[in-house]
């Protein structure tokens, strides 16, 4: 066998350990890059809509807090920072645990994160949110596509193309 100068492995072999990661590993990238682009997504979205980024980060606590959220400056806006990447955390995990006991989470990857995302806005904004202190009404229909397109892309593609990812198991 001859040996690649460049990466000291036989040549014959599949260099796919550069491309895989520990399960652990995934779940954080994936959490870090979901919550990181979601915020960004929710940020620009409420920024054209008059809002700053603090307040964007106080709704979020408003989930716990409700409106005195408004009120509490940097700390509510920590506390909606903290629980955004919880959220975000606890997305990417499920998607990457789930891929690992149904193969077409991984090979069909593309599809079923962009529909995993849609499917997290759908469970979040009908289901999760009225169940919390959030003031609730109807949703814009701009925030409706918004929602999709971003939690499509910004979160159900990144936890899908960290999942693909994962070594697989022995």
């Amino acid at each position: 066998m001859t040996t690649s100068v460049l990466n000291q492995t036989p040549a014959s072999e599949p260099q796919t350990a550069a491309r895989t990661l520990p399960l652990s590993r995934a779940i954080l990238y994936a959490t870090l890059v979901v919550g990181a682009l979601d915020a960004a997504d929710g940020v620009i979205f409420r920024g054209l809509h008059g809002q700053n980024p603090i307040q964007v980060l106080q709704y979020i606590a408003s989930s716990l807090l409700g409106a005195q959220s408004y009120s509490g400056g940097l700390a509510t806006a920590g506390l909606g920072l903290v629980l955004h990447f919880a959220i975000a955390l606890v997305v990417a995990t499920i998607y990457i645990l789930a891929s690992r006991r149904v193969a077409a989470l991984r090979t069909h990857w593309v599809f079923m994160g962009l529909l995993y995302g849609a499917a997290v806005w759908a469970v979040m904004n009908l289901l999760v949110l009225p169940l919390t202190a959030v003031a609730h009404g109807p949703i814009a229909t701009a925030a409706l596509f918004n929602g999709l397109i971003g939690h499509a892309l910004f979160v159900g593609l990144p936890s899908a193309f960290f999942a693909k990812k994962v070594k697989a198991t022995a």
